[in-house]
């Protein structure tokens, strides 16, 4: 495990991404209190933007849009209290 603070962190920012990749646990300090932990990137990460991403429903969709919820949004954001039958 190696821990460095902000300043050497700035200064030796290159051999830290390195000992990274390397797998080796890295943290960047503050006050001498570990605040952030180094880590490589992996290509293997989960999408979680773009087309068929989103698994709703598109009946939950269009309920979130219903014209009850627009007076829902409007009245609370008018200060008053939900009129929806839900409260």
């Amino acid at each position: 495990m190696r821990q460095c603070n902000l300043y050497e962190a700035k200064t030796h920012l290159s051999q830290l991404v390195q000992a990274a990749l390397d797998g080796e646990d890295v943290f960047i300090a503050r006050a001498g209190k570990p605040a952030v932990r180094l880590v490589p990137v992996s290509e293997n990460l989960p999408r979680t933007s773009g087309l068929g991403s989103l698994e709703i429903s598109p009946d939950v969709l269009d309920a979130a849009f219903s014209a009850e919820a627009e007076a829902d949004v409007a009245s609370l954001m008018a200060g008053g209290a939900q009129t929806g039958s839900d409260s």
